[in-house]
């Protein structure tokens, strides 16, 4: 069977369990992927900096950080896949509608610089786990990422299943690899309950890194993607069916936010277990991988740097066709795949042959993103507040109350680690 057929056989499943012909958790399987696509935006090489940082200089006390900011990620994402489901369009396409023509073409703006920002740290975090794990030099390692990238893209033009097929794999991988970590770091498991279910600070620091947490784990890219994952995949045919399709997807959103929040709370947890104990703050993820061998073997240090390395891949290639949705959701045009990632690999490219630090380059486009989160998040929440657009999967009042709640709070967090950035 060719991929195409693939794509075809699951999706007539899928309308055998919206009219009830398949019951229990096989109906389940084909609407699983398209939140496992946008999760891999929370478990980028961004994240990786913030937690290992977190884990390093406070133990396990902002565990519950990390656990709070995946609850307000299935709520958002949760939204962007509803846009998708209830419209048939993705965000860029209805704010285009919504908007006048100025406005989308200042969004379409400012999203391919986040997207930029975006692949700047992915791209980054691959050859940086290239070059820890084989030597490799960072120019030679950024060109073989470039490849790699294109690689995984492939599976896009093959279709929806194929390239789900990969993230799930490669998604995969990094659980492994910070499953052995967390064996090998013999974590305290007291502490570690503590850190989870005990909200704290300890001081002012902590909580601008509580703040980069969130700012890591709520990506503007992953909501543009996600309405776009949802929107042709499987198509209602009527209102109701709309809803039952809402439903088995928000299970995908919880499935893939539940996994992705593990693995960023397992970064924390071995980075807590093994420098904070022994006294090292790290900050940088190279020295994060000598301290990984130094402290815990070479086992460790390799699963940690194949984990850098399958997380930036598999991001960067992500990133890619978020900027695909957002050229042609926002303006209307599209270019195609491949030579977008040839134009979206020359900034991190140029970096990296300059000889930047790569942590501080990860910093520098965290900030791009804190600046980028207001305008996906602000048109989200009103297009999905609006029966007129979103039918029988309008928010219930709460929901968009909680809705504004949390894009308040995460456009303040954003504001602050931006303030504190830029001026000290």
């Amino acid at each position: 069977m060719n991929n195409h057929d693939k794509n075809k056989q699951i999706i007539y499943t899928a309308q055998a369990v919206l009219e009830g012909k398949i019951k229990g958790w096989k109906g389940i399987f084909p609407f699983l992927g398209p939140a496992f696509i946008a999760s891999v935006a929370y478990m980028d090489p961004g994240n990786f900096a913030t937690n290992i940082t977190a884990g390093s200089k406070y133990g396990y006390a902002l565990l519950w950080v990390i656990a709070a900011s995946n609850l307000m990620a299935v709520l958002i994402q949760s939204l962007s896949a509803k846009l998708g489901i209830a419209t048939g369009r993705n965000l860029p396409e209805v704010a285009r509608g919504y908007f006048p023509k100025p406005v989308s073409v200042f969004l379409w703006i400012q999203s391919e610089l986040v997207i930029i920002a975006t692949d700047l740290a992915e791209f980054i975090g691959s050859s940086l786990g290239l070059h820890l794990l084989f030597g490799v030099p960072m120019v030679p390692a950024a060109l073989i990422t470039a490849i790699a990238s294109f690689v995984i893209l492939e599976c896009q033009r093959r279709g929806f299943r194929s390239l789900e097929t990969v993230i799930v794999v490669m998604i995969s991988m990094v659980v492994l690899s910070f499953a052995v970590q967390t064996v090998l770091a013999k974590p305290d498991v007291g502490a570690v309950a503590e850190g989870l279910l005990t909200p704290k600070f300890i001081g002012a620091d902590s909580i601008l890194l509580a703040s980069g947490i969130l700012g890591a784990t709520v990506m503007p890219h992953a909501i543009y993607l996600h309405s776009s994952l949802t929107q042709n995949r499987i198509v209602g045919k009527g209102e109701l069916e709309k809803k039952k399709i809402f439903q088995f997807e928000f299970l995908d959103i919880l499935f893939a936010m539940l996994i992705s929040g593990a693995i960023n709370m397992a970064m924390l947890i071995v980075a807590a277990a093994l420098f904070h104990k022994n006294g090292y703050v790290v900050e940088d993820l190279d020295k994060a991988f000598y301290l990984f061998h130094h402290l815990s073997g070479t086992a460790a240090a390799a699963f940690f740097g194949f984990g850098l390395l399958i997380a930036g891949l598999s991001s960067s290639s992500v990133g890619t066709m978020a900027g695909d949705v957002v050229m042609q959701g926002f303006i209307n045009k599209r270019i195609p795949i491949y030579v977008r990632r040839i134009i979206t690999m020359v900034p991190p490219l140029a970096i990296i042959i300059s000889g930047i630090n790569p942590t501080k380059a990860l910093v520098v486009s965290q900030v791009v993103l804190s600046f980028g989160i207001a305008f996906a998040l602000i048109p989200l929440i009103i297009f999905t507040s609006k029966r007129k657009i979103m039918g029988i999967l309008v928010n219930h009042r709460l929901t968009t109350v909680i809705s504004w709640m949390v894009a308040t709070l995460v456009i303040l967090l954003n504001l602050f680690i931006l303030f504190h950035t830029l001026v000290g």
